[in-house]
């Protein structure tokens, strides 16, 4: 058992069960804001209704990104110590600084957001969700700009084998940084509106008619809507700014093996590294041309050019194509659903029945996605200056193992759990539907508009 290997995939494995939930928080924190600032407005509970049932999916899913960060920080000394040797005088303080806004801010005001409705005022409440949902976009921002800086790191020098910043302003915002900050955040507002939308047809299924289903539904809907096309823009800028920081990845992403014009782009292939060729290939003429270089005879990168020195084909190419398969998906399914309840003010129940499991989508993408970016850095952990083979810590193969097999096991039945609260809190949500009392107003009317 090659421990190289295996520390990969429990690394993989755990960061992918981790990222599940900040993908989950970071607009949920917003979203949530966007609820409260509405019944502040409007005085109508069905919005606070709305806010009190997703606050406790955030609540669960920061307690699971909580965790499983923990644990996974944990392999940085374990599994990798190569990692911090090497590179630990610029991942450390942008880790710390990652661990701080978590903390003092999501942690420190969540309770407000939970426990505090009518216990403290309006605006400290609301307040409240403001310093929550900025923290969640501060922890993303720290975790995106190390990871942009290790696919393109600046601003800093080698001494001894070890890397010493010299421009923390280069560092934070690398020439990947603000493309991947954009894309990412973009992805959390899509995986939360389908996931809204999705627990909300599922209620809908179920006969709610309440007005904080419909309200939850709709914005869920509609935020899916207009992001989707924004995120496929923003793909765009975030693969041009690749071509030209990591080409070798974008030439593993297109399955392309020889460099030059007029390159068709593979929409199915089996790639063979072994023969350098692809397999039952379908193509589109010029396609990667014209979308890498906006012109069929521009100039695609091939991966015979950098042979030894690029990352593993077959699953950046999968990987890539699962990522812009789902998003297509997410276009249709969002701008159905937008169509029907804004013409018709109804959800056929098929497109109900469909979006139901689209509420994991934004899951699927987003893991799609973040394996495209990971292992097309290979097999550089910090391009250019630390190999990923460099890194791995001298553990026995037997013990990685175990350690994976235990993660796995645990994993699973977490993540089992957290969809069945999820599936509980949604159908306890359409068979209370608006008849249950708000907390914390259990003795004043619902129609009772809160004080400003």
């Amino acid at each position: 058992m090659d421990p190289l290997i295996l520390s990969r995939i429990q690394f993989g494995a755990n960061i992918s069960f981790h990222i599940l939930f900040p993908a989950i928080t970071i607009a949920l924190g917003w979203m949530l804001l966007f609820f409260k600032l509405r019944y502040n407005v409007t005085g109508d509970t069905a919005w606070m209704r709305a806010y009190f049932t997703w606050v406790k999916v955030f609540a669960l899913s920061f307690a699971m990104g909580v965790v499983s960060g923990v644990t996974m920080s944990f392999q940085f000394g374990t599994n990798w110590p190569g990692y911090m040797e090497t590179v630990g005088n610029i991942a450390g303080p942008l880790l710390a600084y990652e661990i701080l806004t978590a903390f003092f801010l999501e942690a420190a005001f969540l309770g407000i957001m939970l426990f505090g409705f009518r216990r403290v005022s309006n605006r400290i409440h609301t307040l409240a969700t403001v310093l929550v949902a900025g923290g969640t976009t501060l922890s993303a921002f720290w975790i995106i700009a190390l990871n942009s800086w290790m696919q393109t790191p600046v601003g800093f020098e080698m001494r001894d084998g070890v890397a010493h910043a010299t421009d923390w302003w280069a560092i934070v915002f690398n020439p990947s940084m603000p493309y991947r900050l954009v894309h990412m955040l973009l992805a959390s507002g899509l995986t939360v509106s389908f996931l809204i939308a999705g627990l909300s047809a599922l209620r809908y299924l179920y006969s709610d008619r309440s007005e904080s289903m419909w309200k939850a539904l709709r914005t869920g809907v509609f935020t899916a809507a207009i992001l989707i096309p924004i995120q496929i823009f923003a793909g765009d800028q975030h693969g041009l700014n690749t071509l030209e920081h990591q080409p070798q990845k974008i030439a593993a992403m297109e399955a392309n093996w020889n460099t030059g014009p007029n390159v068709p782009l593979v929409l199915f292939a089996l790639p063979d590294e072994a023969a350098r060729e692809n397999k039952f290939e379908l193509t589109i003429p010029d396609g990667a041309s014209l979308i890498l270089r906006h012109s069929a005879s521009g100039v695609v990168p091939g991966l015979n050019d950098y042979a030894g020195n690029h990352p593993p084909v077959f699953p950046v190419f999968w990987a890539f194509r699962t990522m812009v398969g789902t998003g297509v998906l997410m276009l249709v399914v969002s701008w159905s659903a937008a169509f029907f309840l804004k013409r018709r003010h109804s959800l056929p129940r098929p497109l109900a029945l469909v979006m139901v499991p689209m509420a994991l989508s934004g899951w699927l993408a987003t893991l799609a996605g973040w394996y495209t970016t990971e292992i097309g850095r290979q097999p550089w952990l910090v391009t250019g200056v630390l190999k990923t083979v460099d890194a791995v810590g001298p553990v026995a193969g037997s013990q990685v193992a175990l350690s994976l097999a235990v993660y796995l096991i645990l994993y699973a039945l977490l993540l089992i759990a957290y969809l069945g609260v999820l599936v509980y809190l949604a159908l306890k949500a359409a068979k209370d539907g608006d008849a249950s009392p708000l907390p914390g107003v259990l003795d004043a009317p619902l129609s009772q508009p809160v004080a400003k």
